[in-house]
This record gives C-alpha cells, structure tokens and sequence, in this order.
C-alpha cells in the first residue's frame, strides 16, 4: 500500500513534520523543552491528544511546539493534516525461535498442551540455519512495522542449550544499529530443583540475558521460585517469568513471586507475563495478590492475543472464558502494565505478525481499554520500554533519536478501525521501508 505520506528518501538534515496529533502519554512528564501543556491540547480531548509540530534535525527530535506556532518558511514541512505521531514501539515478550514454525508444525487442536506437545517435537528441527532465518524474519516484521526494541523468550533445550542463544549474539550484533534487543532464558521451573540450574543459570549470565521459567503449580514451586532469585542474586540478573498461564483458580505463581522478591528484598527487576488464572480467581484472591504485585514493584506483560487463541478452547464449543489478566485493575493500582506480541505463527499462536498496532487494537477490544484509552498508549511504548531498562524508550523526547511512526488515521478511533498499513515510519529521522517479509522466503 502507498504510504499516506511522501517524505524523500533521504530526508533533509532539517525538517518539521507540522499538524500532527500525539497522545500525551507518549511525552515525558517532566517538562523539559515542551511547551505548557494547555496549550499543546487539542480536540478530542477525551482522547488525551494534543496538536503539534515536530522539529527533526541532523536525525534527533529537536523540537515540538504547538500546531498553533508559524513554523519558518525557509525549512522543508511535511503536514500530517492531524495525523497520529508516535514514538517507535517496544515489544516486551516475544518467542522469535519458536516463530513461524506453524506450516512445519501447526497445532491439531489448538489447546495448550498440544502446543506444548508440538513445540517439543519441533526442537529436532532446530538448527543454526533454520533458526537464523525464522527469527531474523521476525526482526525484520517487527523492524518494518515500527518496533525499536523487542525481547524475546529463548527455550532451553537439552542437547542444544547453546544453539539458540548463539544465534541470536549474531542477529543481537548485526541489528544493533535497528533494533534492541533482550533474551530471556526460558524453561521449565522443576530445573531449578536440580544441579543443572547451576549451569543454565551461567548460560544466561554469559550471554548478558536474562533468568526465566515457566510457573505452573506444583508442591516444589515456592522452593524453585527462591532458587530462582537466588541464582539471579548471585549473578546480578534480572527475572522473566511465565507465570499462571491456565483458567486455574489455584494458580497462585504471581503471589509466589511478589511474596519471594518482598522476603528476599530482591532489588533487581522482576516482570511476570500472562498471569491469566487472575481473571478467575475470587475479586478478594485476586485483589490481595495485585496488591502485593504492586508492593514488590514487579511489572506485568499480557499476551492477549494469544490467550484469547488458546485459553477455554474445546471441540465445537464457543469459549466462555478469555484468559486476559485483570488488565484495569493492575493498571487502576499503578502496577506497570505492557502489552505484546507473544508467539506468532507457531502452535500456540497460529496468527500474528510482530505489529504492535495489531496488539494494541486487539487488545483495546478484548479488554474494554477505551473508555478512557489515553493511558493505554504507554503500554506499548515507555512502559514496556522501563521494563526493558530503556529510559528514554517510548517516548517523544528532544535530543533523542528521531525514532518515529506517522499514521494517516487522526484519533484513536481512526487508529483502531483500520490495519495503518500505510503508516510511515521514521529510524533517525530517515523513512524505511515498511514492507514485511514475503512468507516464500520461510518456503
């Protein structure tokens, strides 16, 4: 599709993108060089959206003043016509070396345990080779659609630990100038009871990435949540965990978690992902526990796109159930909240495409997140980005790289009631090109 927007590739050293719309939670809180807010507003104001210009100069972001402010006439201006403005996105919970794997290895029926069962079976086909090109096709989605930072769960597989922690150093170091990037060491909880956590525990720290599992219930589970965050004590990790990913109301993993890190006084970050047995649990179990997720300071990432594929699915029978966590309530007790892409393509999610405009949108309608939407806007871009230890991420910041998405769609209402392919987007200032990979080159 022809991009809503001609800008030269290249762009000019100096520019103005001039009457665009950005969502207010995409601009740091402190002031800075930004003019008064009152006077950046601008309708709908239910929306949380303001009228600006936009200075780019030799590839960071210069300036944004007010749409109300004569721009000089000497210098080139690209007039969005109050179009949407954002930062680049950051997706926070990604599996890019289960990726694309569905042609190969698609799910029978599409429940939890067949994924599981699907994905084992496809480890005899991982290769150096066979990785390098799934998961460099998922950067390269990301990349296009306008992600600037993404991490990404890499499974641990005995016979192959190393392998696919080796192949993403080399994608890590080759788009290092487009992306960054973050690994998680994924595996099963039951391995931090036995001798070999030493040695997982040390794969991770030597490849600079950091310590996860997958939490289900179990009578061991609270000894192998503490050796957990002993190993990331000893070697200065940070914690990834899955965490309660079932309808289980017994699912009490998150509660193990947050009580772990408040007894350990555990200064490092901890993120929890999925956290779906929260959405059936009693109001008060669920209320207790979120409230001790907000005394530990552990953030939290949904997957709604897909929970809502595998959670409560039977044969012939519509779900009842979504399996999203308590998106509002977190969110309401200032618990950090991000969204992301999780799996695609692969058994437990047969869909997606690392575009975090779908995440979003998809996530607003299952979630009921649009009424208000403003603060949403963060959770695919700075919150996501202070999980991953990116200050500056997500945000809309002079002296900062001119790291940009441009939309035609000039609300969120726009924004969300159609794909944007033919968004713009900018990496320091510069257009790329915004065409994903073609699904021939997996053939």
């Amino acid at each position: 599709m022809t991009q809503f927007l001609a800008i030269p590739t290249p762009a000019p050293q100096h520019y103005w993108l001039s009457h665009g719309r950005v969502p207010l939670a995409c601009l740091p809180t402190d002031g800075g060089d930004y003019a008064p807010i009152p006077d950046l507003a601008a309708p709908p104001f239910s929306e949380d959206l303001v009228a600006v210009h936009v200075e780019i100069t030799g590839g960071q972001l210069s300036a944004i003043v007010p749409a109300s402010q004569p721009l000089p006439p000497d210098v080139p201006q690209y007039n969005l016509h109050q179009g949407l403005l954002w930062p680049c996105f950051v997706d926070s919970h990604t599996h890019l070396d289960k990726g694309q794997i569905w042609p190969r290895r698609p799910n029978p029926d599409g429940t939890f345990h067949a994924a599981l069962e699907a994905a084992r079976q496809d480890y005899a086909c991982w290769q150096a080779d066979d990785l390098y090109r799934r998961m460099e096709f998922g950067l390269r989605c990301s990349y296009a659609h306008g992600t600037q930072a993404l991490r990404t769960h890499l499974d641990y597989v005995e016979g192959k630990e190393t392998l696919n922690f080796q192949v993403f150093a080399q994608l890590e170091q080759i788009w290092s100038h487009k992306l960054t990037l973050q690994a998680v060491g994924l595996t099963a909880m039951s391995i931090y009871g036995q001798p070999k956590a030493e040695a997982f525990a040390n794969l991770v720290a030597d490849h600079g990435a950091i310590l996860g599992g997958v939490i289900y219930p179990d009578p061991d589970l609270a000894q192998w949540i503490d050796r957990a965050f002993v190993l990331a004590e000893e070697r200065g990790l940070e914690l990834d965990f899955h965490v309660d990913e079932s309808l289980d109301p017994q699912a009490e993993g998150l509660r193990l978690v947050a009580q772990t890190k408040l007894r350990r006084g555990f200064q490092g970050r901890v993120n929890c992902g999925h956290c779906c047995s929260l959405s059936v649990q009693a109001t008060d179990q669920a209320q207790e526990t979120m409230q001790q997720v907000k005394q530990a300071d552990i953030s939290i990432v949904s997957l709604p796109l897909c929970n809502l594929y595998l959670q409560d699915r039977h044969q012939g029978r519509m779900p009842r159930y979504r399996g999203v966590t308590l998106l509002p309530e977190l969110h309401q007790l200032g618990v950090a909240v991000a969204l992301a892409s999780d799996n695609c393509r692969d058994p437990f999610f047969a869909y997606g495409d690392h575009d975090m405009v779908e995440v979003l949108t998809q996530s607003v309608r299952i979630g009921h997140l649009d009424r208000p939407i403003g603060d949403w806007a963060k959770a695919v871009t700075s919150t996501p980005a202070q999980m991953m230890g990116l200050p500056s991420g997500g945000l809309l910041k002079t002296h900062q790289p001119a790291d940009i998405v441009l939309f035609s769609a000039r609300t969120f209402n726009e924004l969300l009631s159609r794909p944007q392919s033919d968004r713009v987007v900018l990496r320091q200032g510069q257009p790329i090109d915004t065409t994903p990979p073609d699904y021939r080159e997996l053939d």
